[in-house]
């Protein structure tokens, strides 16, 4: 056993939020860092320290691994918690770790190796007999294999790159006089973003769904799963809506699809929490598509639907306590939903929003979570992530969670720039979310374009807005008429956002 007594956060937003709040409940120290525009973010705000890393980037201070160790250093932490992103995944910065004597809460530097690696995955789980969807297992050599592999395995295909994720360095592959272009171009795109130009093909399956499976796994051999999450409502690659769990899935494909997942984490000798990621086709055949060596964006609806505090129990593996909870104790209750409230403008090709948040007010209600990394008055610029917070609902039913979820969405309160909002009020309305029927296609087939973001959807989000303001003129009228006559600054209503943020 080792004791960890204070961890240090190596991440910002509301992941670091979340896992402050999952350490405190549990009685261990925090840590929080922070670059020049997050000084006053609620992270550095929760934790019991704070130290400025000294920049204003992420290159500056969220991904220099030597100022995140010198952090540790200064503040005496035992452990470091990467949250997801920045050096989540890095196994680099958990061997530097381990050669520093601070505890990396996730999983050893060989699983996080191999399995950032997408080629390097493939081939560890052929070997281990895990179902692949048609490709190569080794990068390419030239645009001559990969017109060959195409040809063989049949278009379309997807050119990946090697390393790293989250829809860069990827093309999609109709026809053959395409193919050069796309490899070129997914080549160059992989170079900038994960500084390594290595591609592969993979046959690109049609109306896919895309199913994952949340595992945790001690130090002791024993590895368990926790169901499934569905989080096909993407865009540009990227989940926006998130359930768990997924509706596509019958008993027989949920019992296969969970037990593949505790194989693959016990072919790479995992350790932690960890999602194994599934691509399911329209005759319900699944192929493995990676692993996620870290917490997952969505990890909410899992803890919603199991019950299972994920954080607290990163913490008590990375001490070295056995997992207590055994697979048959493991049930699913009800069903949980996330929407990701994103600085994006969904009338506009969900192009950035950047600007001051004038008010931000969160929803509340039996069965519902905001987990959020905001507060009225800061800045949402580029140089970061546009999620801003999330929102989880969770009900006996999914019928039930979907109706939680839309009031939810229509009492957020946000001001000072454009969010998703909009969007997932949309998806919650529409047909094909509501009956299950729907696949990573969702914005292609039916969202083509801000039109489809209907004018009584337009009118639902920003009522709430035109009303709460009407609210505060008239409590400051009030107020002024019978308490403070005379008082001027009380009839400006930036009065009340000082007062109550």
């Amino acid at each position: 056993m080792k004791p960890i007594r204070k961890v240090l956060i190596a991440n910002r937003g509301e992941i670091a939020v979340r896992v402050i709040r999952g350490c405190k409940s549990i009685g261990v120290k925090t840590v929080g860092v922070f670059a020049e525009p997050d000084r006053f973010a609620p992270h550095v705000l929760l934790s019991d320290e704070s130290v400025d890393l000294m920049g204003e980037t992420s290159a500056q201070t969220y991904l220099d691994m030597h100022k995140i160790i010198d952090a540790c250093k200064r503040t005496q932490s035992d452990a470091v918690h990467p949250g997801y992103g920045f050096l989540s995944e890095n196994a680099t910065f958990a061997k530097l770790c381990s050669e520093n004597n601070i505890e990396f809460i996730g999983p050893p530097v060989e699983a996080i190796r191999v399995m950032g690696d997408k080629t390097e995955a493939r081939k560890l789980m052929e070997s281990a007999g895990i179902p692949l969807p048609p490709g190569t297992t080794t990068a390419l050599e030239s645009v001559e294999e990969a017109a060959e592999t195409a040809a063989q395995i049949g278009f379309p295909v997807l050119i990946k790159a090697a390393a790293g994720g989250g829809g860069k360095g990827m093309r999609i592959v109709y026809e053959p006089e395409k193919i050069r272009d796309a490899v070129r171009t997914a080549q160059s795109e992989a170079k900038n973003a994960f500084g390594d130009d290595r591609v592969y093909v993979e046959k690109y399956l049609e109306e896919p769904r895309h199913i994952e499976v949340q595992i945790l796994a001690d130090k002791h051999g024993n590895v368990i799963h926790l169901y499934d999450r569905e989080c096909s409502i993407q865009r540009r690659h990227q989940k926006v809506v998130e359930e768990a769990p997924s509706p596509y899935l019958d008993e027989k494909m949920r019992e296969n699809i969970t037990r593949t997942a505790v194989e693959v984490a016990k072919s790479c000798n995992y350790v932690g929490a960890g999602t194994v990621e599934f691509l399911a086709d329209k005759h319900r055949n699944f192929y493995f598509l990676e692993m996620n060596t870290r917490l997952q964006v969505e990890h909410p609806v899992t803890e919603y639907i199991t019950g299972i505090d994920l954080v607290e129990w990163q913490i008590r593996v990375a001490r070295g306590e056995k997992l207590t909870i055994k697979q048959e104790d493991i049930s699913i209750n009800g069903h949980a939903i996330e929407s990701r409230i994103c600085a994006e403008d969904p009338y506009e090709n969900f192009l950035p929003s950047t600007g001051a948040l004038t008010r931000y007010n969160p929803p509340g209600g039996p069965g519902v979570r905001v987990d959020s990394g905001v507060r009225a008055g800061l800045e949402v610029t580029i140089n970061f992530d546009p999620l801003m917070a999330k929102l989880v609902t969770h009900a006996i039913t999914r019928e039930k969670a979907l109706s939680v979820m839309e009031q939810a969405l229509s009492e957020f309160e946000i001001s000072g720039l454009r969010t998703t909002i909009p969007f997932c009020i949309f998806v919650m309305q529409h047909d094909a979310f509501r009956t299950g029927n729907y696949d990573t296609h969702f914005v292609k087939n039916y969202y083509t374009d801000s039109s489809q973001i209907s004018a009584d959807n337009a009118i639902s989000t920003a009522a709430a807005s035109v009303l709460y303001q009407q609210k505060v003129t008239k409590n400051i009228t009030s107020l002024t008429i019978s308490e403070a006559e005379g008082n001027t600054s009380l009839q400006d209503s930036s009065w009340w956002d000082k007062r109550h943020y």
